[in-house]
């Protein structure tokens, strides 16, 4: 599922140790009913930020057939099918597919799977397929990209949305201030190179539940989508929409928000099948 929460404080693991991990370990599902609980506030950045982006963008329309990938318990994927949109939407969570279905979504088939093998999407049926805040959970990208590629009409589209791989590195960035410029500023520690890190999936209680949360620099993405038949078409930067409260940081903190984005989107389109 989307890794729509993360913490910077997480520990190191390495790749090689993780392969050896059974894929239930990026399962959100321990935290199905937080998560669902979570995503049900007004004031999250799912709801505020992503959401009216990704419509404004998509424009889902009646007719469309969209897959959304690493649904979770359906946030997205729910208001896809309102707009008109005809959606299959799956996870690897059977915890989250069971709240999902019993919203009964208007438009929405909800399937619990994972997102490289979906034998149940039939060969170039899908107008557009999305993976929102969920492929840093995911190790086999190419592999998911291949499948979406498989499902896709000729010229159909794909479109992610990241935690900004330059800017929100786990273990690798955090927020500092320069006391002296009075600024405050994202301090980077590394980014080309790709990582693994175990996070706690529901921060502030239960620590031994963990997912693991893969960073890969944005030319990881653009290499991906070559490989597997993709021309990007569009890409836009996110910033927060949120201010502090009154306080004698509150103006450069604002200014930060405004300049260092939080999110990145990446749109392809499937390359012409001859």
């Amino acid at each position: 599922m989307a890794a729509r929460v993360l913490r910077e404080d997480l520990v190191r693991v390495r790749i090689p140790a993780l392969r050896q991990m059974k894929r239930k370990v990026t399962s959100w599902g321990k935290v199905a009913g937080w998560y669902d609980e979570l995503l049900g506030k007004e004031r999250t950045y799912q709801r505020e930020l992503i959401l009216p982006n990704l419509i404004r963008i998509l424009s889902p329309k009646k007719g469309e057939i969209f897959l959304d990938i690493a649904c979770g318990q359906g946030f997205f994927s729910r208001a896809f099918g309102e707009a008109g949109a005809q959606v299959t939407a799956v996870d690897i969570s059977l915890e989250l597919i069971a709240i999902a279905k019993k919203r009964k979504d208007r438009g929405v088939e909800y399937h619990a799977s994972p997102a490289d093998a979906m034998p149940f999407v039939h060969d170039a049926s899908v107008d557009m397929v999305t993976i929102v805040l969920a492929l840093q959970n995911i190790e086999n990208v190419l592999g998911v990209f291949k499948e979406s590629a498989r499902v896709l009409k000729s010229g159909g589209r794909f479109a992610i949305v990241l935690n900004h791989p330059a800017f929100r590195i786990p273990k690798r960035s955090s927020w500092e201030w320069d006391d002296a410029k009075k600024i405050q500023y994202r301090r980077i520690e590394g980014y080309l190179g790709e990582s693994v890190e175990r996070i706690q999936m529901h921060p502030g209680q239960n620590p031994e539940d963990q997912t693991v949360s893969f960073h890969r620099p944005i030319q990881f993405y653009a290499k991906a989508f070559q490989k597997t038949g993709f021309l990007i078409s569009r890409i836009e930067e996110w910033n927060s929409n949120r201010k502090s409260e009154p306080g004698p940081r509150a103006k450069a903190e604002d200014i930060a928000r405004r300049e260092i984005p939080l999110f990145f989107f990446i749109e392809a389109r499937r390359h012409p099948r001859s």
